[in-house]
Order: C-alpha cells, then sequence, then structure tokens
C-alpha cells in the first residue's frame, strides 16, 4: 500500500492516496457557485436597484407589496443575498452560509407553490442544491443537532 523512500541515511514513508479520482469530488464546489452567484447578483441588484413589482397573482402582489412596504424586509433579504453569495463563492463559512439562506428557500418554494407558480422550476433548483450541499457539509451541523447538551465548566 505504501512504498518507502530512502533519502541519504533517513528512511521516509510515503502513503500512496487512497482517494477516488471521480468527477464527484467537485460537485460542492460546482454547486456553490452555481447558486452563489446568483445570490451575489440578486442581492446586489436588489440593494442598488430595488426592481418594481413584475405583474403577478394577486395573492403573491399583496405579500411583495407587505415586504417591500415594510421599508426594511426587502433590503433585509438583498444584503442576505448578497453575503451568502459571497460565502459560498469564497469558499468561506459554507455551512453558515447554508443555513443564513435556508429561511429564504423553504419561503421560495412556499410561495411559488402557493401564490405564484412561473418561479416554482428555479426555486426548486436552488433547493435541491441547496439540500445537496448541506449533505456535502453534514458533518459541519452534527454539533448544532445534539438533542441535549451538556456544559463543561472548563
Amino acid at each position: 500500500m505504501g512504498t518507502t523512500l530512502t533519502l541519504g541515511t533517513s528512511t521516509v514513508g510515503v502513503r500512496r492516496s487512497t482517494k477516488s479520482k471521480s468527477i464527484t469530488r467537485f460537485l460542492p464546489a460546482v454547486g456553490r457557485v452555481v447558486i452563489g452567484l446568483p445570490y451575489f447578483i440578486g442581492g446586489l441588484i436588489g440593494l442598488l436597484q430595488p426592481q418594481p413589482l413584475a405583474p403577478m397573482a394577486s395573492g403573491a402582489a399583496a405579500f411583495a407589496s407587505a415586504l417591500i412596504n415594510s421599508g426594511y424586509m426587502m433590503p433585509l433579504i438583498s444584503v442576505t443575498q448578497l453575503v451568502v453569495g459571497a460565502l459560498l463563492l469564497s469558499n468561506r463559512f459554507v455551512p453558515l452560509a447554508l443555513a443564513l439562506i435556508a429561511p429564504f428557500t423553504v419561503n421560495s418554494m412556499a410561495f411559488h407553490t402557493i401564490l405564484e407558480h412561473t418561479g416554482l422550476p428555479f426555486a426548486t433548483f436552488f433547493a435541491v442544491i441547496e439540500i445537496a450541499l448541506v449533505r456535502a457539509y453534514w458533518p459541519a451541523y452534527r454539533p448544532m443537532l445534539v438533542a441535549r447538551m451538556v456544559r463543561s465548566n472548563v
């Protein structure tokens, strides 16, 4: 399994990697870019140039108007999308970024399932990629999902 390499008078063990060279090892990076870029660009556009409402169903328009009229919700969503997009693209704090965007993803799925069906394919696509990324980074979530935490006085 390994090879021994002799350098002068010292012997060094060299272990060959048994990791797979499968193309699937790149999927988390591709997923991060595929959803990180739209979040980053969408957040930037939302902050710099808020867009007027496109024609949509009455319930969807009422919901969107309420978010806009609150005065803080659309900027909060835009900042969150911008930060999450930057974190995903930079490969920094990816589990945190996925946790931050999860409520937006759930609400987007509900909004497009119940109120405005036209965006459902995109919302589903983003949700599937986010779930796949959560699966790829699952070990980072384990400590957070402990039913009862015993605190030590260290």
